[in-house]
């Protein structure tokens, strides 16, 4: 069961770093912009960071259960 929760931690973190808007690229980052895809840009990254950190927590749990048992 813990195997299964940590694959799909990884499978999340993978997705939400692919997620996050570029900052240098101006072509994406106007689009995330006008489409207001997660709300304000700053609200958004604060969201995105929030969410990352506490699914690296998670998935640094599910390692070390699995390297104790």
């Amino acid at each position: 069961m813990v195997k299964q929760i940590s694959v799909l931690i990884s499978l999340f973190i993978i997705f939400i770093i692919f997620w996050r808007m570029p900052q240098q690229n101006i072509g994406l980052s106007s689009f995330a912009n006008k489409s207001d895809l997660l709300g304000s840009p700053s609200s958004a990254q604060k969201f995105l960071n929030l969410i990352t950190g506490i699914s690296i927590l998670i998935y640094f749990v599910c390692a070390i259960i699995l390297n104790v048992t």
